[in-house]
């Protein structure tokens, strides 16, 4: 079971400047992961069931699938 705290899917778990891994639209069948810095939240609603979708610091677009920081 997920900790509700580090939930990507949640989007009160996220912030702008936290540190956490998304998967790129791309990258969704090979779930390969990419780290990064949260520079904005692109999701509007306060939860979504494949990961809240963010823009990073170096401009990559993704869903958050895990938040380092804590």
């Amino acid at each position: 079971m997920k900790d509700a705290a580090l939930d990507g899917d949640y989007r009160k778990n996220i912030q702008t400047g936290i540190n956490v891994e998304i998967v790129q639209k791309h990258h969704q069948r090979t779930g390969i992961l990419t780290l990064g810095i949260v520079k904005r939240i692109l999701t509007k609603s306060p939860n979504h069931p494949h990961g809240i979708k963010v823009q990073l610091v170096s401009g990559e677009v993704g869903r958050v699938k895990h938040i380092l920081d804590s």
